[in-house]
């Protein structure tokens, strides 16, 4: 199930994943090699390990760079769970006056009558959202999925 949005980002339904269990390797090191990183310890389920709440989850595709900072990525998807409690400085998923947005939710501002959705990135503005504004939260974003073979280093 793929729907698309105001701004063209896509909502990615679970119902189109697969459980499949993988070898689960230990010891990949971004430094020095490691002599334990060809041992499987133990099988990982990506739906097991990554959905808490398969019921009340669901995938969002990421369009733009504004949270590149938390390294959310143009083209990555996020997995967005709406039974977890959106706090403040977590990643959160919300419409907002009509199109979806990826920010850190900021609430230390409640008592003066307003919240903020945060970047990742100081190109962009701060949101600021008040009464007068079309707002919901949908989720929290629990985890980030990205394909990394879109991404080349060019030496």
């Amino acid at each position: 199930m793929k729907k698309k949005l105001i701004d063209g980002a896509e909502v990615i339904g679970l119902e189109a994943g697969k459980a499949q269990a993988l070898p689960l390797y230990e010891g990949g090191s971004a430094g020095f090699e490691s002599p334990a990183a060809d041992y499987a310890h133990e099988a990982l389920d990506l739906n097991e390990r990554f959905v808490h709440h398969p019921e009340a989850s669901y995938f969002l595709r990421i369009k733009g760079d504004s949270m590149i900072g938390a390294g959310i990525m143009d083209g990555d998807i996020c997995l967005v769970d709406r039974m977890e409690e959106p706090h403040d400085g977590a990643i959160v998923a919300a419409w907002h006056n009509g199109g979806q947005v990826v920010k850190y939710l900021d609430t230390s501002t409640r008592e003066k009558g307003y919240l903020q959705l945060v970047p990742a990135n100081p190109a962009y503005p701060t949101i600021v959202v008040d009464a007068n504004d079309q707002f919901i939260i949908q989720g929290v974003v629990t985890s980030v999925h990205r394909d990394t073979t879109r991404h080349r280093c060019t030496p």
